[in-house]
Order: C-alpha cells, then sequence, then structure tokens
C-alpha cells in the first residue's frame, strides 16, 4: 500500500549529521537569494509564477533532506537543539528549527511552543488546513494519496511533525516521544503515533503560493496565537 521516498527507513541506528545540516543550509540560502531577484525582476504573472515553481520544487527537494540531518537526534519533552545532534530536541522545536533552517523567517522558540493549529496558522489560512478527526487510518491515508504532492506540517492529538506527500506515498518525519525516542523518518505503514492519533490537522506549506512568495522575499511569519 505504501511506498518509501528514502533508504533512510531500512537504516537502524541513523546518524544525526550537522555538517550536512550546515551545507545544507547554506546552499538553500543561495538559491532563495538567487530567486528572489528573479522573482522581482520578472516582468509578467506568468514568469513569477515559474519562479514560484521553482522555488517549491527546491523546497521540496531539499527540505525533506535537511530533516533527515536529524534522523537520530534524542527526544526530549523540552528538548530545544539548534543543530543535529547537539543535544536533544522536542516534536514542536524540530518543526520550528527546521523551518527556520529553510530559510523562513520566524521566532523558532515562539513557533515551537504553539499548538499545532497554531503553528499551522502561523503559514497557512484557516481554510487551508485539513482536519480529520476519527477517521480510520487506513481512509486517511487513501485520502492523503491523493491530495497534492508536497510538504505538510500535520499536528496530532499530542504531537506534530511533517508529512511528506509525493508519488502516492506518504513519508512522516518526526521528533518521536515513543519508541525509538528520536526523529525518525516512517512509512505510512511504519508510522503508529500518526496511525493512533484520533486527530489529525495539516496544511500543504509548499503548496501555497503566497507561503512561497513569502518566503522568497524574506518576509517574517509572525507566530499565530489563538
Amino acid at each position: 500500500m505504501f511506498e518509501s521516498l528514502s533508504l533512510s527507513t531500512v537504516e537502524k541506528d541513523p546518524i544525526p549529521d550537522p555538517e550536512r545540516w550546515r551545507l545544507l543550509r547554506q546552499d538553500l540560502q543561495r538559491w532563495r537569494v538567487h530567486y528572489a531577484a528573479a522573482y522581482r525582476s520578472a516582468a509578467t504573472g506568468e514568469e513569477k509564477h515559474k519562479v514560484l515553481e521553482d522555488a517549491r520544487a527546491l523546497l521540496e527537494n531539499t527540505m525533506p533532506e535537511m530533516m533527515r540531518c536529524w534522523l537520530g537526534t534524542p527526544w526530549d519533552f523540552n528538548g530545544t537543539a539548534t543543530e543535529p545532534g547537539e543535544g536533544k530536541i522536542a516534536c514542536g522545536y524540530f518543526v520550528s528549527t527546521v523551518m527556520e533552517g529553510a530559510e523562513f523567517q520566524v521566532s523558532r522558540t515562539q513557533l515551537a511552543q504553539q499548538a499545532s493549529q497554531n503553528i499551522l496558522r502561523t503559514f497557512l489560512k484557516q481554510n487551508d488546513l485539513r482536519l480529520r478527526v476519527g477517521v480510520p487510518y487506513k481512509t486517511f491515508c487513501q485520502e492523503m494519496m491523493r491530495c497534492e504532492s508536497g510538504i505538510y506540517i500535520i499536528g496530532l492529538d499530542t504531537h506534530i511533525g511533517f508529512l511528506i506527500v509525493k508519488n502516492q506515498s506518504l513519508i512522516f518525519l518526526h521528533s518521536s516521544g515513543s519508541k525509538p525516542w528520536c526523529v525518525v523518518e516512517e512509512s505510512g505503514e511504519q508510522a503508529h503515533v500518526l496511525e493512533k492519533s484520533n486527530y489529525r490537522v495539516m496544511g500543504n506549506i509548499t503548496g501555497s503560493d503566497d507561503v512561497l512568495r513569502r518566503w522568497l522575499l524574506g518576509d517574517a511569519f509572525a507566530t499565530f496565537y489563538q
């Protein structure tokens, strides 16, 4: 039913990779500046749309690799690590740190401490969110695999992480507060935390042209409070 996007899911003991994290951050920064200049100089709506599509592809290729640099980093409810393997990291901090590392102008600490729906609303409008409560996991997965590809932030009963939807497959990347108590990458069939949750709210960060434009131009994403 599910397909993995990476061999990382079969590695027994992944090792955090802070050096690659830093290199990916630098490379993404360079490309964001490049595409921002192209967007500002675009003369037509069609040209601007092409830049946004290139930016979308860049984020969807780079951000999962940035997340994978954290694999094996220990989880802790109070974990606030800023780099892979250098300390422990809570689920909210994993999300906010990856977003900050990917050049989204956010307040990392404020964002990490919010409820999942507030984290999502920091980037997306309410109408852009998808809420599923009490939906059987198999039904949920089938629905998600028919959704637009992209990098989703997904909030659960008491948890938050990233859900990557691509080629009719699902990958859940998160700092897990259950065994093995570290940052993990799981296919849909392996994602037991995702399966057990009754509440699931999600939004496609890379599917929003507004988010992409604000990311390109370096606009601040004010933390949403409800």
